[in-house]
């Protein structure tokens, strides 16, 4: 393979080369469903969603493994709060994400497995780095990992022990031995629900989140797989753990480490602490779902995108110029098939843009292709050149295609009418979520709660309307 990825773990840029010939195993950390989508979520899922697509355009088989952390500290507190069970109210935001996924195009993994249907892999993976000397009994139900067990321990982050900064599982517990030891399993907390621990040799808890991942890329991918991915945030701690207990249990796990930037606003990086986050359901009641994907997809996957009206104004014009050729094109020459797109492998795309998606996915000189064949497709169209504009239909779908951005496939296809749209139906699963939730709170005569939920949609554009049948929703000028 000519294709180069950056390695966070060598911080260096290094050809790939599959563990198999032919395959390709990927295990990218996916959602922990606590609370709706946001556009930082779908930053990671839609650059790994370019390199599946490339990848698999080079002929390569792909197995992506995206799972769900259905089971956490968060996810117990908010569905307590809320007074709902803690495994419906992960199971509602798995939804969300599903829809979120769906509505920018993002293709479906290979599977999609839940944290809480892996229990039993997990304690048997606990039990080996136990027995191999690098975790220890706490309280009962409490296991930790001995860091300072495995000399390797940092490598990953390159940072030496005693500069790191203590682990996300919380410096109080007075059972560790050293408070950067992080927990494999958690005995219950005071108050939570008995359906949230699961018996172990060790005592009634339920998994570290670190855990996790690591057991459910061993169960799909095997001890060694290609390239695990995720956001440059879970670097440390969350990869630096997985790695080390991988490791201490002799597995050979990732051998490359992929990570994407994050999203900003305003220069800070999108989370909910800092109240700036932007719900994909409230962004798409106001923004074309190929807009979105545009803005957030065509920057390299390793720069920060910065969102903001400027952003989305420029993605916009963008998205109307090439659907606006597509659509002139087909006119004039009619439709290339679908098979026909995807059959445009490296042998028969622009060789710049095979170059430019082979250096490390550089999208920006692969969108300089496909802008320039863009300009010779119009150039035909004017000149009435039947054969050249038909080329160059091929050429700018297939290429937007490796970007997830052609807009004769799905879910873009017959896109611009809202109502009509593909995205139109995935924000109704996203809407319903909220109703859903205002259903709730009005259940539990919670009427701040309700009139707060209606509020939040009606700033996004969405027109709620209660009736004897239930409520019913439509977007601001329609009906």
């Amino acid at each position: 393979m000519s294709l180069r990825l950056y390695d966070s773990a060598t911080r260096s840029v290094r050809p790939f080369e599959p563990l198999e010939p032919g395959k390709v195993g990927i295990y990218l950390c996916g959602a922990t469903v606590q609370g709706s989508p946001h556009i930082g979520h779908m930053r990671a899922s839609i650059a790994f969603d370019v390199l599946v697509r490339w990848l698999r355009r080079t002929g390569l088989d792909v197995t992506l493994i995206r799972n769900v952390t259905d089971i956490d500290d968060k996810i117990l507190t908010k569905s307590a709060e809320a007074g709902c069970p803690w495994w419906a109210w992960a199971y509602r935001f798995e939804q969300e994400f599903t829809a979120a996924y769906d509505a920018l195009g993002v293709e479906r993994p290979t599977y999609e497995p839940r944290a809480t249907g892996h229990i039993t892999e997990m304690v048997e993976l606990m039990q080996q780095i136990v027995e191999k000397g690098h975790a220890y009994r706490g309280a009962e139900g409490n296991v930790y990992f001995d860091v300072r067990s495995l000399p390797e321990y940092g490598s990953l982050t390159r940072q030496a022990l005693e500069n790191m900064s203590v682990s996300d599982d919380g410096d109080a517990e007075p059972d560790k031995r050293d408070p950067r030891d992080f927990a494999l399993w958690k005995a219950p907390k005071p108050g939570e629900p008995a359906t949230a621990a699961w018996p172990t040799p060790f005592g009634r808890g339920r998994p570290g989140w670190h855990l996790e991942c690591s057991t459910m890329a061993r169960r799909y991918l095997g001890e060694s797989f290609d390239i695990h991915g995720g956001g440059i945030d879970l670097r440390f701690p969350h990869h630096e753990n997985e790695q080390a207990q991988s490791h201490a249990a002799g597995l050979g796990f990732a051998r490359y480490w992929v990570h994407n930037a994050w999203v900003t606003t305003g220069g800070e990086k999108m989370s909910k602490s800092l109240g700036n986050s932007l719900v994909v359901s409230e962004v798409l009641a106001r923004t074309d779902a190929a807009v979105l994907r545009y803005a957030l997809g065509t920057v390299h996957y390793r720069s920060t995108v910065e969102f903001s009206d400027v952003t989305v104004a420029e993605a916009a014009g963008s998205w109307e110029r090439f659907a606006g050729f597509v659509k002139r094109a087909v006119e004039r020459v009619g439709e290339v098939p679908a098979e026909e797109i995807a059959a445009q492998g490296p042998g028969q795309l622009p060789e710049a843009f095979v170059e430019a998606m082979d250096d490390d996915l550089n999208i920006s000189a692969a969108l300089a292709v496909v802008h320039e064949h863009l300009r010779a497709g119009n150039t035909a169209l004017a000149e009435r050149d039947d054969v050249t504009t038909r080329a160059a239909q091929v050429q700018v779908r297939s290429m937007l295609d490796v970007l997830g951005l052609d807009p004769l496939a799905a879910p873009w296809r017959g896109g611009g009418n809202a109502e009509d749209s593909a995205h139109h139906t995935a924000l109704d699963t996203l809407v319903t979520a909220v109703l859903a939730e205002r259903d709730e709170a009005r259940a539990t005569k919670d009427w701040a709660r309700a009139d707060a939920l209606r509020d939040r949609l009606a700033d996004a554009g969405v027109v709620v309307e209660d009736s004897a049948g239930g409520a019913r929703w439509h977007l601001k000028g329609t009906s």
